[in-house]
């Protein structure tokens, strides 16, 4: 039970990614806060929770809207008792030619991405530092983090500007035993994933076949889709990491798609 009497907030995560980390969590012994946009998905992925005899709250809230985040937060230190671990995760994905992105949706992105990060790590790091307990931030980046690809602009310069935060929140939050790290993914096959797959047909002009194999999984060492719990175990070894040596970093888990 490596997060024994610790209390997750994390975002996204009614489904997909930030679904199974929940999960993970609950079963190494975190309370968790199911932060989603969508409030019913996120009461359904909470009861799952608690019927497996952990606990859990469903949590409303646009990590656009900075009222909403502050809420949130306050009713998870409320219902549970602190807040000792954010997992921002909750993203979308657009895709286009730059030269065909609207303004309107490259500002979508970098809301939800980046804001939504700055809001939830604030709101969060507040109750973190007068609670005294201390904290583990973590943001979800992706191999776009490091590495660009196209028809992605928005998102792969929000991914890239998480690892920013991320040592800067390292280096600000030390003192308070605060620690920031940030997951890099390869392609997970999560709602968001498959809904890009006939869009990148579309703009590239080949088959989805190709997509999968030409596009996304052609830098990998075996061809193979990262998994949800491959993430879900990269976010616990950063929650349970008990001290300031492992913060300000990026880990990068890709089926070897980018290796630094």
């Amino acid at each position: 039970m490596q997060l024994q009497d610790k209390v997750a907030f994390v975002t996204g995560s009614a489904s997909g990614i930030g679904k199974e980390i929940a999960l993970v969590y609950a079963r190494e012994g975190a309370k968790i806060a199911i932060a989603d946009l969508n409030k019913e998905a996120a009461d359904a992925a909470a009861a799952e929770i608690n019927a497996a005899g952990g606990k859990a709250i469903g949590v409303a809230v646009d990590v656009t809207n900075e009222a909403q985040v502050d809420a949130a937060v306050e009713t998870t230190v409320s219902a549970l008792g602190s807040v000792d671990i954010l997992v921002s995760n909750a993203g979308i994905q657009i895709v286009h030619p730059i030269e065909e992105f609207s303004f309107a949706e490259w500002k979508k992105m970098l809301a939800i991405h980046l804001d939504g990060a700055f809001l939830t790590t604030r709101a969060c790091m507040r109750h973190m530092i007068s609670s005294k307990r201390g904290g583990s931030i973590i943001y979800m980046g992706s191999v776009h983090s490091k590495e660009a690809s196209v028809l992605k602009a928005p998102y792969v310069t929000a991914k890239h500007g998480l690892i920013g935060l991320a040592k800067t929140v390292a280096k600000e939050g030390a003192k308070n035993n605060i620690r920031a790290n940030v997951i890099c993914p390869g392609f997970v096959r999560t709602p968001l994933v498959e809904k890009q797959i006939p869009e990148q047909a579309k703009s590239l002009g080949i088959s989805e076949a190709d997509v999968i194999k030409n596009v996304m999984l052609k830098e990998t060492v075996d061809g193979e889709f990262t998994t949800t719990d491959d993430v879900a175990q990269i976010a616990l070894l950063f929650a349970a990491f008990p001290t300031n040596a492992l913060t300000g970093q990026s880990l990068v888990v890709s089926h070897g798609w980018f290796m630094q």
